[in-house]
């Protein structure tokens, strides 16, 4: 195996590495830091998630850097504030030793004068968001005439995220001669139509298969319906003594309700997503990392970035609307050479998204049982009793008091001191498990239903409204660009988008029901074409309760003109019965606007994706 020196960089960098533990290269290292050091040419690298790719595209970039420079020399985009600060955090690591390297990190959410003093200060390298990015090169603060390399980190997440337009603006702002550096975790389409726009001839290298998931990390399904979701988190978590995890949710409602009841039920938990502002985002982050925090429930943006190595599990509370996310969600655990578990809860249609997975990923979901309150009992109690057995005792603060203690406990002899132990630790967690239900026998919960398709009856959020389009699949109609053509009407700020079922000649979508009102004005003034066709939306007033995929039953509106945890546990125990707000129906698709592409695109090349409301 070779070393830092001996891959070309110099003693201070080498020696920053060892400082930081780091005295082996990757894979992804030991193939694209030569590479970098020793050509001009474009680079496209895939690896997966937790492999060092920050190192793999920064450290040849500080080897060659020019410190008596104060021009800007390295641009680095990343798709989120908590990646982008990553990023900036590990380069200046890694250069502590290089006199005269100055980063800046740039980013929506905190104060844009301070990032303008520091890039005035003189910054070689600036990390970035793209919208945060283009707004200072509009501001002439951010100056990109010199840049020597563009590195393009996270590259599907940052199309998913729609920001092909602020991509381009950047790109125009720098010099036709520069070293594009392309890195990313998954291999969609939409990486390659990004090679083809912004790079010439790149070579390629990977580390591992492609898109394959990490063989430290094994992948669980376990069956539910919606009203035995959230409970079989819980059963999940509980059964795990020592659970140190992220639970992914699609959409920052459905996150902050989860979390919520986490918390109400004596976890220790938090929430990750975009309505929280920086500084809140980054006292989340901070508690997790020092694990304070035992569940971190997040969106998948928000949970970009996180660089955490000892995650026992990532647990999918509903799968990502595009399989190939399902990669970086795993790639959360089974870091640094240490094991993970990556879970996912499905209901009965969901079970089919699995395959899809299965074959992205190259690995089998193994189907296990929701455990039983004898299997988390059982698990619970002995935990606890190893870590009596392990404890050490300070015999030098308790002595004085043992005298009074053994007084009076002397009527009692071994076995009933035992058991009165445990009855006082864990009466709470016995009782509430008492007359547990198995959440494996589906068939005793109408919930089932909650998961059927749209002209069946699925259970809808109450708080939305549903709508039908006159768009489908034959119209090269998918989730991104519906949502892209939703944002792109400017209904309002931040408008909550549910439940997408994409057919083959029309459509359904959910929306904040406060707003349907809107959304049909917004739709026939501003008479929208997709792909040369008119748009028509309605709401769909009353759902079949049986029957064949129609068009959902009844529809009505105005048509368009166009035609806290004990030591020990993974909760305590408030009260026996307490119970779950259910966080919406099972969907094939749902989302926020702040969190989806805001624009829809008819660029072939960008797949069709759109953009996302930018984090600014």
């Amino acid at each position: 195996m070779s070393t830092f020196l001996e891959l070309g960089l110099r003693e201070e960098i080498s020696k920053a590495l060892i400082d930081l533990g780091y005295e082996n290269p990757t894979v992804i290292q030991e193939k694209a830091i030569p590479q970098v050091i020793a050509s001009s040419q474009d680079l496209k690298a895939f690896a997966q998630t937790g492999t060092g790719k920050t190192a793999a595209f920064s450290l040849p970039i500080l080897e060659q850097i020019d410190a008596d420079s104060k021009e800007t020399q390295a641009i680095i985009l990343s798709p989120t504030r908590e990646l982008a600060v990553q990023i900036g955090k590990n380069i200046q690591e890694f250069s502590k030793y290089l006199k005269g390297v100055k980063v800046t990190t740039v980013y929506g959410g905190a104060n844009i004068d301070e990032q303008i003093r520091s890039l005035k200060k003189g910054s070689q390298i600036v990390v970035g968001t793209p919208g945060r990015t283009v707004d200072l090169i509009k501001r002439r603060a951010l100056k990109l005439g010199s840049i020597r390399w563009v590195v393009l980190d996270e590259a599907d997440e940052m199309l998913n995220m729609g920001f092909k337009d602020e991509l381009d603006k950047v790109l125009d702002a720098t010099p036709v001669e520069k070293q594009t550096l392309l890195f990313s975790a998954t291999f969609p389409r939409e990486v390659e139509s990004i090679a083809r726009n912004y790079m010439e001839n790149p070579i390629e290298i990977t580390s591992g298969e492609k898109n394959k998931g990490s063989d430290d990390v094994t992948h669980e399904y376990y069956v539910v319906n919606e009203r035995t979701r959230y409970e079989a988190l819980k059963r999940i978590a509980d059964v795990n003594t020592d659970i140190y995890a992220i639970v992914f949710c699609r959409t920052r409602r459905e996150t902050q309700e989860v979390a919520n009841n986490l918390i109400k039920d004596g976890y220790s938990a938090d929430a990750l997503h975009g309505d929280l502002s920086q500084a809140q985002r980054d006292g989340v982050m901070d508690k997790f990392r020092k694990k304070s925090i035992q569940i971190l429930v997040a969106t998948d943006v928000a949970a970009r970035g996180l660089d955490v190595t000892e995650l026992t599990h990532v647990i999918n509370h509903k799968l990502p609307d595009q399989i190939e996310n399902y990669t970086h969600r795993s790639g959360r655990t089974g870091r640094a050479g240490k094991k993970g578990i990556s879970v996912a809860l499905v209901n009965g249609k969901e079970k089919g998204k699995l395959r899809p997975i299965e074959r992205i990923i190259k690995k089998k979901f193994v189907q296990a049982n929701v455990p039983s309150g004898k299997e988390i009992c059982q698990n619970q109690l002995m935990h606890l009793i190893d870590k009596v057995q392990n404890v050490e005792v300070n015999t030098n603060q308790i002595e004085e008091f043992l005298p009074s203690i053994y007084e009076k406990l002397e009527g009692l002899d071994r076995e009933e001191l035992i058991q009165k132990f445990v009855s006082l630790e864990f009466n709470n967690f016995l009782s509430y498990y008492e007359n547990a239900k198995d959440l494996n026998d589906l068939s005793s919960s109408r919930g089932d239903r909650d998961s059927r398709d749209s002209g069946r009856g699925r259970q809808r959020d109450e708080n939305m409204t549903r709508f039908f389009i006159n768009l489908g699949r034959k119209d090269d109609l998918n989730p991104a660009r519906l949502i892209g053509l939703i944002n792109d009407q400017r209904i309002t700020d931040n408008i909550e988008i549910g439940a997408i079922d994409i057919l083959d000649t029309f459509s359904f979508f959910e929306l904040d029901k406060n707003f349907e009102g809107q959304a049909l004005s917004a739709f026939e003034e501003n008479d929208p074409e997709f792909n040369g066709r008119g748009v028509n939306i309605e709401i769909t007033k009353k759902e079949r309760s049986g029957g064949g995929r129609g068009r959902g039953g009844n529809r009505g509106g105005r048509r368009s003109p166009s035609g806290k945890s004990n030591e020990g546990f993974g909760r305590r125990r408030s009260s026996e019965g307490s119970s779950s707000r259910r966080s919406g129906g099972g969907s094939s698709h749902r989302g926020r606007s702040s969190d989806r592409p805001d624009r829809a695109s008819s660029d072939k090349k960008t797949g069709g994706f759109g953009r996302r409301r930018r984090e600014r």
